[in-house]
């Protein structure tokens, strides 16, 4: 009986972790974000196609686009009223990166390793968050830069560029939890892309993202009013024309631009809150036997 219990008492000290839950959340900020130096490609990808979007769609659709959006702003120009939406596009397309990152933890066996150590579950998720999110807030500030040099003018200056950066890495928390999630679920990196993928390009174009939703068919602005897309790329809008610009919430209780920012941000807040307990979830119940 006494051999019994202190062995029991040392398979319970091994699983004790001697790090806190925050040093175990920066073990894995810095593994995640050496294994994101080592393997550019993706986060190249990422960038690229909205950088592609930015350039083909203000030099392609710009005058056309350009005429719909003036009938609703005024004298906006397309390169203005677009980078927002690249910006959250860019949120959209980095977080898919996310869960094709823990489909190869899987498929190398670092994920079993991972969840038989005495590490916090939850701080092993937030710390892969964090990673990810640091490289979008790098990305967006990319894209807002690049769209600068296109023409495009940010009515806050460095303050309103922040608050975009800050919108697209909020915006990005829920699809970065989704992500993780289908990628638990299915294991396959091939099923995690498509499924990310088949999400990504409904939620962009059935938005207010590439142009105003009173330009669009009734049916995608009804779609548009349950679109996350469409909250974010709103707030991100708000805060570099300095304007109100929502469309499918009537909020009057704030000023100018806060009637677009505070109910946009407010849905995004609740999505990461919800998807991201969804994802913590699923990954405190996988175990080694049902990764391999």
């Amino acid at each position: 009986m006494s051999d019994t219990t202190a062995s029991g008492t040392d398979s319970h000290s091994v699983r004790r972790s001697s790090n806190t839950f925050l040093g175990d959340v920066w073990v894995n900020f810095k593994r995640w974000n050496l294994k994101a130096v080592r393997n550019p490609f993706v986060l190249v990808v990422s960038l690229v196609q909205p950088v592609i979007f930015l350039v083909l769609f203000t030099e392609v659709f710009g005058n056309v686009a350009g005429a719909a959006v003036s009938q609703g702003l005024g004298d906006v120009s397309y390169e203005t009223y677009l980078v927002p939406a690249i910006a959250i596009q860019v949120s959209l397309a980095a977080a898919v990166t996310s869960g094709i990152g823990l489909v190869n933890d899987i498929e190398e066996g670092m994920f079993e390793k991972v969840l038989v150590s005495p590490m916090n579950r939850t701080a092993v998720f937030v710390g892969k968050t964090a990673a990810e999110v640091f490289r979008i807030a790098v990305q967006v500030a990319i894209i807002l830069g690049l769209g600068v040099l296109l023409g495009a003018e940010i009515e806050l200056g460095v303050v309103g560029a922040l608050g975009i950066v800050a919108v697209g890495v909020l915006f990005s928390l829920w699809f970065v939890a989704l992500s993780n999630s289908l990628a638990v679920i299915t294991k396959d990196q091939e099923s995690t892309i498509i499924a990310a993928n088949l999400l990504q390009f409904p939620l962009l174009f059935l938005s207010s993202a590439f142009l105003p939703l009173e330009a669009l068919p009734e049916w995608i602005q009804t779609f548009a009013r349950f679109n996350p897309v469409t909250y974010g790329v709103d707030a991100a809008r708000a805060i570099m024309l300095d304007r109100d610009v929502m469309t499918v919430v009537d909020v009057t209780g704030f000023d100018g631009a806060m009637n677009t920012i505070v109910p946009g941000v407010a849905v995004l807040v609740a999505l990461a809150l919800g998807l991201g307990a969804v994802a913590v979830y699923l990954i405190s119940r996988a175990s080694s036997s049902n990764v391999q």
